[in-house]
């Protein structure tokens, strides 16, 4: 007890200079234990701190041990500091192997926590609802569904503890970092997979094929009265609109009426657009495939994000977790048939076009939300108006949101993809992903389409360790390909719609965007000019219609006949010594018939 209190009072300590708070005391405190087997650090802490990674494991063993057949621990990978990724695996009749649990009756559920590790609260929240189903508490849970819990994806950044990592939220009292241990954000890794973490998770998801997937964060950001938001794209902006409409028609209303009658407030997940004026109206955000809602989105994978509220203290956020999790778990078990039914329509549909790239809708909806109020007052620190909450309840009966419905760019989807040998890395990855891919032989049959850059830019700081390139592309016939050992990957299959995104070079979120493909933007060979000047004659004199195209652009274009290097590489390019790799997307493309694909220039660039 002692212990507790000096940590509860460090837990104060560390939170004073945040908003105040509003009174609350949900009936969900019945749900934690005192005293008593399998009592977890959460709970002892009096609600304000989180196991370190190595009492974590040891809690994973101490759950194993009591419920040995149903519950099972499984190493799903290590990180670059050589950590182990463990699983926990719940199943009422004891199946654990992916074949076992795919033959099941029962739907299973992925529970992913600490992907963000300083936002942990979906480890305590899940020890404790396994801790009752392990001591017989709540023995119904296994009779409806299967569990996958993941406590802790990021382990290194778990490791990483400190009381100042995250200044807006209030606990655990020491809490993980962001990001790993290459300081590489993980939850922005579902396309590129850099991460040993992220790859894991996808391939328990090959694996075990999970009905539905959770993934459980902490918000940053304004304050409100909702403590548990959660979401998915909406059906508007989705790519699984079937899915997302099954979610918001049967799980949606179940989870909300579940933490409703336990004392909790949940909200939708939305952002502010106006962090010092939030009655300028908020963000309806729609997640691209590197988030983890995202991709499930076009993995056709059912997938809630939750984001707890950062200002509310930690007790409550996990009492909320536990609640939400019960709540998804009797939704998924009640209306799994219904989510099921979606999840076939949405993997039988590839449609002909994919919009990649969306901007923030000029005319705003308008929702009803459940605010804080607040007040402005000069900052001699920054010296401007800043807002500080009060800690008072604000209800708005119309507060605009601005949804990103504005449809900014859109790709043709093509029949298939085809990728040279020599880039097996990338047909790990999309092995990875759960994209089907045919190793070829024999000759080329068909018409291909090659992209070509037309123009381009590089970031000016790398991102999550990379130099992300833009680009806009002109779209050429590509003529005597040898296709002979290539890989193929048809967009006609289940992930059909995850694959455009990734291979498509105009998707924002594609292999080519990360940078997969940067060694085309070199040139390794160059000319003399006393060895191009006279082949170049004898070139133009051979090719009347190429010496006439030469002769217009000096007679039209007066930069272009001043520069004696323009005119040059002119004449260099269209040698056959130049370099026929050089900016040009190795990635080939064949289309469905009578579909014309233009020269399409990105005009941000």
């Amino acid at each position: 007890m002692f212990i507790s209190l000096l940590v509860l009072s460090a837990s104060m300590a560390n939170s004073n200079h945040l908003p105040p708070l509003l009174p609350w005391e949900g009936s969900s405190i019945s749900l934690l234990q005192q005293q008593g087997p399998l009592t977890t650090d959460f709970e002892i802490s009096a609600g304000v701190s989180s196991p370190n990674y190595a009492n974590t494991m040891a809690f994973v063993d101490r759950l194993v041990a009591a419920n040995p057949t149903q519950f099972k621990s499984k190493t799903i990978g290590y990180s670059n500091s050589k950590r182990a990724i463990k699983m926990l695996i719940a199943s009422e009749q004891g199946f654990f192997n992916a074949g076992q649990m795919a033959n099941s009756t029962k739907p299973t559920v992925l529970i992913q926590a600490g992907i963000h590790a300083g936002e942990i609260d979906g480890k305590d929240a899940m020890f404790m609802l396994l801790r009752d189903i392990a001591t017989g508490k709540r023995r119904d849970i296994l009779k409806k569904v299967n569990i996958l819990f993941i406590p802790i994806l990021n382990v290194d950044g778990h490791e990483r503890s400190s009381a100042f990592n995250r200044i807006n939220q209030r606990g655990p009292v020491k809490m993980g970092f962001r990001t790993n241990a290459n300081n590489l954000n993980l939850n922005r890794d579902y396309t590129k997979l850099d991460t040993p973490e992220v790859k894991s998770v996808l391939q328990v998801i090959n694996d075990y094929n999970p009905n539905l997937y959770i993934d459980v964060h902490v918000t940053d950001g304004a304050d409100y009265q909702y403590d548990v938001t959660y979401g998915y794209n909406p059906v508007f902006a989705s790519e699984s609109p079937a899915i997302s409409d099954a979610l918001n028609r049967y799980f949606k209303p179940m989870i909300d009426q579940t933490l409703t009658e336990q004392g909790h407030i949940p909200g939708p997940l939305v952002f502010v657009m106006d962090k010092q004026e939030f009655k300028s109206g908020l963000a309806g955000w729609v997640a691209t495939p590197r988030f983890s809602n995202g991709w499930g989105d076009l993995k056709s994978l059912p997938t809630i994000l939750v984001e707890n509220h950062s200002l509310k203290p930690y007790k409550q956020r996990v009492l909320g977790t536990y609640v939400f999790i019960d709540g998804a778990i009797e939704a998924l078990s009640a209306h799994k048939d219904k989510l099921a039914n979606a999840v076939k329509k949405e993997q039988e549909f590839v449609p002909k076009q994919l919009i990649v790239k969306r901007g923030y809708s000029e005319q705003p909806d308008h929702i009803a939300f459940k605010g804080i109020g607040y007040s402005k007052s000069l900052s001699p620190l920054s010296n401007q108006q800043e807002v500080s909450y009060l800690g008072k309840k604000q209800d708005y009966d119309k507060l605009p949101i601005f949804w990103q419905k504005e449809v900014q760019h859109t790709v043709e989807v093509p029949k298939s993809f085809f990728i040279p040998p020599v880039y097996t890395d990338i047909i790990e990855k999309l092995a990875l992903h759960g994209v089907s891919v045919n190793k070829l032989s024999g000759a080329n049959t068909q018409p291909l389409k090659m992209a070509k850059v037309a123009q381009y830019s590089f970031d000016k700081a790398p991102f999550e360790g990379r130099f992300r390139v833009s680009a806009s592309f002109d779209y050429v016939p590509a003529t005597n390909v040898d296709l002979d050992g290539w890989f193929e990957v048809s967009t006609q299959q289940k992930a059909g719609e995850l694959a455009v995104h990734l291979l498509h070079p105009e998707a924002p979120d594609s292999f080519f965007a990360w940078g997969e493909f940067n060694t085309i933007f070199q040139r390794t060979e160059y000319m003399e000019n006393y060895a191009l000047i006279p082949f170049a004659e004898k070139m133009l004199a051979d090719d009347p219609k190429l010496a006439q195209e030469f002769n217009k652009k000096v007679n039209k274009d007066k930069d272009f006949a001043k520069n004696a290097e323009a005119r040059l590489n002119w004449l260099y390019e269209h040698s056959p010594f130049y370099d026929q790799a050089y900016l040009k997307y190795p990635v080939l493309m064949s289309y469905q018939e009578n579909i014309v694909i233009p020269a399409q220039k990105d005009k941000e660039i």
